[in-house]
């Protein structure tokens, strides 16, 4: 029990007797009374008494660095710990550790050597530290901090079990050089993991555009005809862009079937340069999808005989159907029967045109 419990519950005894001595008076208690009443004072009095020795700390305020009263030099269980360093998940990078370490002294069994207890609750609470720390990285000190204040809030007996100790007041920290390099590597490593997203995004988007979009001139022109479905004129009137774009991107020259929608290269030939679609257009009226069929089959410069103009109609009427644009499917098909239609087999003799049961020459599929 501390001194300063025992003057106040000798103070309040005092003046409770003294209250007890002004009542029994004023009110003429008989003389019975008297004794009955000092007995229950008493009692009281080692009540409060015996309830504050229950009350008394775990470790006594004399062995605190601070006591209450000034009393004469004891030794303290409790010490402060500054700047410990603790290995960190990372290599070279140090937590500095810094607490107030308490302990108990725990009986110590016949013949038992005399111990610094101080140093064995140190060593204990430094130990349970380094154990969390050495799995914990670097740049979340704060995090650990918090942790190893629950950790160590325990009073856990030592190796040699001659004391309890636990820490309070934790404070754990990063040099302000290792902070620093830590800030630097997690910008640089920001940075570069951005650029590498940012490198395969331009690969694949190159690898996107030269080995599908611009393979040849047909896939290029097939692409800006998806890209603008409702402008077929504008696309017929790009096709020589779209096809020296192709061949630049191939290290290739213009293939010689799109060189008369390149205005040099059709004045180095001799051929005559694609119609302007524009001015036809808007000379001679709004353009009707077998105009823009007829602007495709003119733009492909394929002969009429070549057999790769059967293909090639036959794809545009594809890609228009696709776009949306049934009415240009329709046209391009029509296209085909007109200029690429499909070769018969006359068999090896032709029945009579007046002959109603001779049957028709059959179609190569």
């Amino acid at each position: 029990m501390q001194s300063g419990h025992k003057a106040m519950t000798g103070f309040v005894t005092v003046l409770l007797a003294l209250v007890l001595v002004i009542v029994g008076l004023v009110t003429g208690w008989p003389l019975w009374a008297w004794p009955i009443t000092a007995g229950a004072l008493a009692a009281v009095t080692a009540v409060a008494l015996s309830h504050a020795r229950r009350q008394r700390p775990l470790i006594p305020p004399e062995r605190l660095l601070e006591p209450e009263l000034p009393i004469p030099p004891v030794e303290r269980w409790e010490r402060v710990v500054k700047d410990v360093s603790l290995p960190s998940l990372s290599d070279d990078y140090d937590f500095q550790f810094s607490a107030t370490v308490r302990w108990v002294p725990q009986d110590a069994p016949a013949n038992a050597p005399l111990v610094n207890a101080g140093g064995l609750a140190i060593d204990a609470v430094v130990d349970r530290a380094r154990s969390i720390t050495h799995q914990s990285p670097p740049n979340r000190s704060s995090l650990v901090q918090h942790r190893l204040n629950g950790e160590l809030a325990t009073m856990v007996a030592d190796p040699s079990g001659r004391v309890l100790a636990m820490a309070e007041n934790v404070r754990l920290v990063l040099s302000d050089a290792d902070r620093e390099r830590l800030e630097k590597l997690a910008t640089v490593r920001k940075n570069e993991e951005v650029w590498e997203h940012e490198r395969k995004y331009e690969q694949s988007k190159r690898a996107y555009l030269g080995e599908d979009v611009l393979k040849t001139p047909g896939s290029a022109v097939v692409w800006w005809l998806s890209k603008n479905n409702d402008q077929i004129d504008k696309t017929v009137s790009d096709i020589g862009l779209l096809a020296e774009l192709s061949s630049a991107a191939n290290d290739q020259p213009v293939p010689d079937d799109f060189h008369r929608f390149v205005p040099g290269l059709a004045q180095e030939t001799g051929e005559q340069a694609a119609p302007d679609i524009e001015g036809d257009r808007f000379g001679s009226g709004p353009a009707t999808p077998d105009d823009y069929a007829r602007w495709l089959l003119q733009g492909s410069g394929l002969p009429a005989d070549d057999p790769r103009g059967g293909l090639y109609v036959e794809r545009m009427a594809d890609a228009a159907k696709g776009a949306g644009l049934p009415d240009v499917a329709d046209a391009l098909l029509r296209l085909l029967g007109e200029h690429f239609p499909t070769p018969e087999d006359p068999g090896p003799s032709e029945p009579p045109f007046d002959d109603p049961y001779a049957e028709e020459p059959p179609y190569d599929e």
